[in-house]
């Protein structure tokens, strides 16, 4: 994707020590995730997190599936350093170094897979509809037979918007850049289709989000 520049509070992160960046919403958001991500991650394996940001969510699951083999990545730099500053500082042996990947580009799916779980959160909100279309794509490339995509944020569901904050954030996301705002459920059902994965039923996370599972059919 362009080095796609977003409305500030769509990517709010505070610097830290050490290098690390801090986002609050990390912060809120990684219990419910971890559920999510346990319930669907294999015993052993290998796992890719798509856009981990500040890393603050692939130490939660480094740290509670150590079996897992986790490679985080980003394509703002400053991210990857403070994914790599906090797996430094945790210890944990089952955290890749941090790589620089464009996840909506063509192409990477076949080169780095595969793998068994993969994970995403907050971007397809912040991305066009044709570079969640080529995610999708690449996503289904690089799973395992076996694998799981999970992909986390805001929705809109039959082509509404559930809340207020939710038509406000929409708003100034396509202000900002007419190319980007909230994927509706059921196009992304139908994108998935096409890369050759199926959506099981979207699960309730808090603040309104989902959580959209699938599965290479």
């Amino acid at each position: 994707m362009p080095f796609r520049s977003v409305p500030g509070q769509a990517s709010v992160a505070e610097q830290s020590e050490g290098g690390k960046l801090f986002a609050p919403s990390a912060a809120r958001n990684l219990e419910p995730l971890l559920q999510i991500v346990s319930q669907h991650a294999p015993q052993r394996g290998r796992a890719l997190e798509i856009a981990s940001g500040t890393g603050q969510h692939v130490i939660g699951y480094a740290r509670a599936l150590p079996d897992i083999a986790w490679h985080p990545s980003d394509i703002d730099p400053s991210r990857r350093a403070s994914i790599d500053a906090y797996a430094s500082e945790a210890g944990l042996t089952n955290i890749a170094p941090a790589a620089a990947l464009d996840a909506t580009t063509e192409g990477w799916g076949a080169l780095i897979g595969p793998f068994d779980l993969i994970v995403l959160s907050n971007l397809l909100h912040l991305i066009s509809n044709t570079e969640a279309q080529n995610l999708l794509s690449e996503a289904a490339t690089a799973l395992t037979r076996s694998g799981r995509l999970l992909i986390y944020g805001p929705f809109s569901r039959e082509g509404l918007l559930v809340s207020e904050g939710d038509k406000a954030f929409h708003a100034a996301l396509t202000e900002h850049d007419p190319d980007i705002g909230y994927k509706n459920v059921e196009t992304v059902s139908i994108w998935a289709a096409e890369a050759g994965l199926q959506m099981a039923p979207p699960k309730d996370m808090p603040a309104n989000n989902l959580c959209l599972v699938f599965s290479p059919t």
